[in-house]
């Protein structure tokens, strides 16, 4: 609930009607009566003159749409939800079946940007660097891995394909990780995505556009004190990372991250937002494509928002862009024929 509360506080809601609809673990759809425990404030539904807008907290799966008892359809939803079921197109093709305005990527954009392997797949062709990797099934668990060990080197990482907050991810120093690494990630996924590792730094870069337009903000970067940007450091010890707005990092390196971002986003069919992340090559000084999250996190602290803070554009200001971009893609397509 961290984004989205973080999101509730931020809206204005002299402009919008906010109504939160919640998806608890058996899938039951509720409205909650009270916010206050949360220390939130509720903007009741029916003020005139105010955008209707549904907000999905994150991890609790919640979305609105027509058909929920004493709940009127809203203008545009906007979700708050990280990995499966979220972020993958899931909750995207449900909510273009309802017919309903929403935040951030399609459904296409969002399922390729999901699968680890689909982006590397198309980011040499728009002439973005990437590091080598290989993929393989989990039904090959009795294969000879040691191929893998020669064609990728050590270290190197083992992530399921399609989950999010790095979970499932291990680093792998000596050939006898590596099994545990794949049995791991193979709880989580039957594709697993097996990249090269270097000495790098993490680069991260905010989109915001449409399909026709798109900027990036300034880089922001991630220091790691010890391992990598993991899901303990992610959730249970943030303070283990630093996070640097602006990167500390050439300009022509920061301006070829910022390219490669749109080339990314534009390549993904990606809309509304994106963030972008990249890792440059402490020795090299060259920078890989690493992936791209569709909806990366918004606490007021996380890099998202903080790289548009950082580039002169406030948190309020974000969302109304983007809930913006959200209700011009839905007149857009509407306005389209849908038979002869």
């Amino acid at each position: 609930m961290t984004s989205a509360s973080a999101i509730l506080r931020n809206l204005d809601q002299a402009k919008y009607d906010i109504r939160v609809v919640v998806i608890d673990a058996n899938g039951r759809w509720t409205l909650p009566g009270d916010l206050r425990r949360a220390g939130l404030t509720w903007s009741g539904p029916g003020s005139p003159g105010k955008r209707a807008v549904s907000l999905a907290p994150e991890k609790s799966l919640a979305l609105s749409l027509p058909g929920i008892p004493g709940f009127s359809p809203p203008d545009v939803v906007l979700p708050v939800l990280h990995g499966p079921n979220g972020e993958d197109g899931t909750v995207q093709g449900l909510l273009e079946l309802a017919n309903v305005a929403y935040v951030g990527c399609g459904v296409l954009g969002s399922a390729i940007a999901m699968d680890k392997e689909f982006p590397k797949r198309i980011a040499p062709g728009e002439g973005v660097d990437i590091l080598p990797y290989a993929v393989i099934r989990t039904k090959d668990a009795g294969t000879d891995y040691d191929f893998l060990i020669k064609r990728l080197g050590l270290p190197l990482f083992v992530k399921p394909s399609r989950m999010g907050s790095s979970v499932g991810v291990s680093k792998v120093g000596k050939k006898s990780e590596l099994i545990p690494a794949l049995r791991l990630a193979g709880k989580f996924d039957d594709k697993i995505v097996l990249e090269k590792g270097i000495d790098a730094r993490e680069i991260e870069v905010a989109v915001l556009g449409d399909s026709v337009s798109a900027e990036a903000s300034v880089c922001g970067e991630i220091r790691v004190d010890r391992g990598f940007y993991d899901y303990e450091t992610k959730y249970r010890d943030p303070a283990a990372a630093k996070l640097i707005i602006p990167a500390e990092i050439p300009a022509r390196t920061a301006r070829k991250a910022r390219d490669w971002a749109v080339r990314m986003f534009h390549a993904l069919e990606g809309y509304g937002m994106s963030r972008v992340d990249f890792l440059l090559d402490k020795k090299t000084g060259r920078l890989y494509y690493n992936e791209t999250n569709t909806i990366p996190g918004f606490t007021e602290i996380s890099l998202y928002p903080r790289m548009w803070e950082a580039s002169g554009l406030p948190f309020p200001k974000l969302l109304d862009r983007l809930l913006a971009l959200a209700l011009l893609r839905h007149r857009r397509k509407s306005a389209f024929k849908t038979k002869r």
